[in-house]
């Protein structure tokens, strides 16, 4: 880790480290839709939250520390919306999250917030609308309660 780094989530998303499982940014944003799909841990080190994540234990968790040194970090912000524009084709290219409950409606929620904090609401909500959008092009299969806290992460 660069001196530079306020920490490991920083350093993953400006491209000089590595996550939990050794991962850099790069080798991440290239998994394919079926990888991005199957592998569950990736998403907490793309969008960083302050809070645990529940659905995997251990996943890192954003200290103002490393969120202030990121919203400061270009290379940084390059790579969150690098991991925005990937995880954006995913979702526009994939259906199988346009049903009522999937595991992508909580994926969608982190982006979400993540976004909010470290871009800022605008990037948030441009990011809201694509999903959104593509729900309703799928005759709205998404359920409400889902529905509802995207629009509450956006801010």
């Amino acid at each position: 880790m660069s001196t530079r780094d306020s920490g490991p989530i920083h350093a993953f998303l400006a491209g000089r480290g590595r996550d939990g499982r050794g991962r850099l940014l790069a080798e991440v944003l290239a998994f394919d839709d079926r990888r991005l799909e199957a592998v569950h841990d990736f998403v907490q080190w793309l969008f960083p939250l302050p809070e645990a994540s529940r659905a995997v234990p251990g996943a890192p968790v954003l200290d103002p520390a490393q969120a202030a040194a990121i919203r400061a970090d270009p290379a940084a912000l390059a790579g969150l919306r690098a991991a925005r524009d990937r995880m954006a084709r995913f979702y526009a290219g994939t259906d199988h999250w346009l049903v009522a409950h999937d595991h992508n409606h909580l994926r969608i929620t982190r982006i979400l917030a993540s976004l909010r904090d470290l871009v800022g609401p605008d990037e948030a909500r441009a990011f809201h609308d694509a999903v959104a959008a593509r729900n309703r092009a799928a005759g709205g299969p998404v359920n409400r309660d889902s529905l509802a806290f995207w629009v509450r992460a956006c801010g």
